[in-house]
């Protein structure tokens, strides 16, 4: 998926696309998340469809629950559903920074490299800014 160490860095507009692709993966996936918490609020805790997307966007986001719980299946529920959240919104923070960080250990990567040659020059048991020995006249 994304570009190896000898490869160019990926230019700006693909770059962007790239970027767009994983906000666009992590939003899909906190929408599903937070549908799947309404719908379950809804069935399981009796509560209106408003308020069962209050306590899911609560829980999603970490804040806590808001409502209170009466029924032992909506208390599982919601304990369920707060575990899976935690995991949701860590998966979609990491799909977001995921590019961002690879183009800045990437670009890095490439500076490392210009600063002391291709791979090709070093050899073995050398220091990569050793200078080269000159032979003797």
């Amino acid at each position: 998926m994304f570009e190896r160490r000898q490869q160019p860095i990926l230019p700006r507009p693909a770059f962007m696309h790239r970027v767009a692709r994983s906000v666009g993966v992590a939003t899909g996936l906190l929408g599903v998340s937070l549908g799947l918490g309404v719908v379950g609020y809804h069935a399981l805790a009796g509560l209106d469809w408003i308020d069962a997307l209050l306590n899911a966007s609560m829980i999603l986001t970490g804040m806590g629950p808001v409502s209170p719980l009466q029924s032992s299946g909506a208390k599982l529920f919601a304990s369920a559903y707060a575990l899976f959240s935690g995991v949701v919104f860590i998966a979609s923070t990491g799909l977001i920074v995921a590019p961002l960080a690879h183009r800045f250990l990437h670009q890095f990567n490439i500076e490392l490299e210009d600063d002391r040659g291709s791979p090709a020059d070093e050899s073995p048991g050398r220091h990569p800014r050793a200078k080269p020995s000159q032979p003797k006249t």
